[in-house]
């Protein structure tokens, strides 16, 4: 089983002081199944490549009682020690457990900096193909080259085997690569050589939180390294879903806090008060989520509340967060969840009197948006729709965020106020809607707030 990483970044040869072990030595650790080895087949001011090489003894594998299987000599004949798997993780977090957490006393500065690196797994097990490993690493700004590996070379006729070979390039932390794999290795494999229990949430949470939240395939990469187990998963999920922050909690530790937490609450609050102030009597969250504005809504003594999403996951997690199954017949029945798309209409959503869309818009292509456009306004047709959106202006405002970059991975677009203020009076025009502007968050002279909301009135 083999990685190499491989550095251009000059001079390459600090690769060695970032991983922690010297390139003129050759170092060997044991592990509970093998035992790993650090090698450096090239070490330049150019370039230099790092070689963590995993020698694993199936027999070992079996005392430590990986499983059982109808055929005999399962335990003993498989791909386990030439794949890159859970094994291939354990070692990364034994080997590099300083350079993944993002040490380095000599070279503090080039640890926390990110600089070109190349890392090639010449067999992956990957259920799911290359279009999963594409769906995994591309997100998190690798270029991903996946080439497919044959069942057996003499007989060309039998397919593709699920294993591919695997390079990533990036400007990247070495913290963060090393991380990825950690963490998504497993999720290709889709299987672990050890038993997962609670402690497993916290490793996925400690190695992935700060990434993890934002991923477009986060549910997906959750089960899976939770091996499926529901008594795991949902609760993990439920912890990302809490820790998912905006990127202006990256700017100070304490005083970002503060200020997420103020801006999620404005954005709600607004939208709140505006549903409030239209005297609506049944309101549509569309879109909602996890539940954040259901939450609020339910508190407001309105006849009918319904969120719609198209994820039943989210559903799931709003109906425990607003703990449906607690509620008393009377308060139920005034709360429904629906799981729709906003793509295709849908006639359970006429008839209300104000509809939402909080942070929704920016997730749709434009055919989808447009869609998702005559289906509220047109279909549906709320005498009050409430529209929120990230005001792209306001990005450069937010250092952590890179420039050209959206606020989060799955984000189609993000508009400057004038696109949004153009996009909003042509919807009222179509469908005979009146439009006001209204600013959430603070207001900077320049640029702007960093959410615009538009109310539509029939």
């Amino acid at each position: 089983m083999l990685l190499t990483l491989t550095t251009t970044h000059r001079p390459a040869t600090d690769l060695g002081f970032l991983l922690h072990k010297h390139p003129d030595r050759v170092q060997r650790f044991g592990l509970p199944f093998g035992a790993a080895h650090v090698v450096y087949p090239e070490a330049s001011p150019e370039r230099c490549t790092a070689a963590l090489v995993l020698d694993v003894d199936p027999v070992g594998l079996v005392r430590r009682g990986h499983g059982s299987t109808a055929f005999a000599l399962a335990e003993y004949v498989n791909d386990r020690p030439y794949v890159a798997s859970s094994l291939m993780s354990v070692a990364l977090v034994t080997v590099f457990k300083s350079a993944m957490s993002g040490q380095c006393r000599t070279h503090p500065e080039l640890a926390a900096t990110a600089i070109g690196l190349e890392a090639r797994l010449p067999t992956v097990p990957a259920r799911g193909g290359e279009a999963l490993v594409r769906r995994l690493f591309e997100p998190l700004g690798y270029a991903v080259d996946v080439q497919s590996i044959g069942l057996d070379e003499q007989h060309p006729e039998w397919g593709d085997s699920r294993h591919v070979g695997l390079r990533l390039t990036a400007a990247v932390r070495l913290a963060d690569l090393l991380t990825h794999l950690y963490v998504l290795l497993p999720v290709l494999d889709d299987d672990k050589h050890y038993w997962v229990d609670q402690t497993e949430i916290d490793k996925l949470l400690h190695r992935g939180g700060d990434w993890l939240p934002g991923h477009p395939e986060k549910e997906l990469i959750t089960r899976r390294y939770l091996k499926h187990e529901a008594s795991l998963f949902h609760p993990a999920l439920d912890r990302l879903e809490a820790s998912a922050v905006d990127p202006a909690a990256q700017e100070d530790p304490e005083g970002a806090l503060e200020e997420r937490v103020l801006l999620r609450d404005q954005r709600l609050g607004t939208v709140r008060a505006a549903l409030k102030a239209s005297g609506a009597r049944r309101v549509l969250d569309l879109g909602c989520g996890p539940g954040a504005l259901l939450r609020l809504l339910v508190q407001d003594g309105y006849d009918e509340v319904v969120g719609v999403d198209v994820s039943s996951r989210a559903l799931e997690i709003a109906a425990r967060r607003l703990r449906l199954d607690e509620l008393h017949d009377d308060r139920r029945d005034r709360i429904r969840l629906l799981q729709s798309p906003l793509t295709y209409r849908d006639k359970r959503l006429r008839g209300f009197d104000a509809a939402a869309l909080v942070e929704v818009i920016e997730h749709l292509d434009p055919p989808r948006l447009a869609a998702a456009e005559v289906n509220v306004f047109a279909d549906a047709q709320p005498a009050t729709v409430i529209v929120t959106t990230p005001n792209a202006e306001y990005n450069p405002r937010w250092e952590t965020l890179p420039a050209g970059r959206f606020r989060h991975p799955d984000h189609r677009f993000e508009w400057t106020r004038e696109q949004f203020a153009a996009w909003s009076a042509g919807v009222g025009s179509r469908h005979g809607y009146r439009v006001r502007h209204v600013p959430i968050g603070p207001e900077d002279r320049e640029v702007g707030p960093p959410t615009q909301m538009a109310v539509f009135e029939r």
